[in-house]
């Protein structure tokens, strides 16, 4: 598997993202247990929302297939994203 560090960009539109953020955290959360994100947040020191999720996956085809379904995405919350291979050379991620 191959690691990517997925920057979503948020659309700004606060009240809409606070009304559908609990089915996208559901939703990522699912992919947690599936073992596809490794850990997601937002960036706290950015102008604009932006987050920072980490995915292991085969390729960015997959990547993208499994972020599709996120309700954010779905509700035209996700103004860009970005996908680059990640590689880890330095500490390890996950157990």
């Amino acid at each position: 598997m191959t690691t990517f560090a997925v920057t979503y960009h948020y659309a700004d539109d606060p009240a809409r993202l606070d009304e559908h953020r609990p089915s996208h955290r559901e939703f990522l959360g699912g992919l947690q247990e599936r073992g596809t994100i490794i850990a997601s947040g937002p960036y706290s020191d950015t102008e604009g929302a932006r987050a920072l999720l980490l995915v292991e996956a085969a390729d960015v085809a997959a990547v993208e297939s499994a972020l599709e379904d996120d309700p954010f995405r779905r509700e035209g919350l996700i103004a860009e994203r970005e996908i680059h291979t990640w590689n880890v050379v330095i500490g390890s991620l996950g157990a």
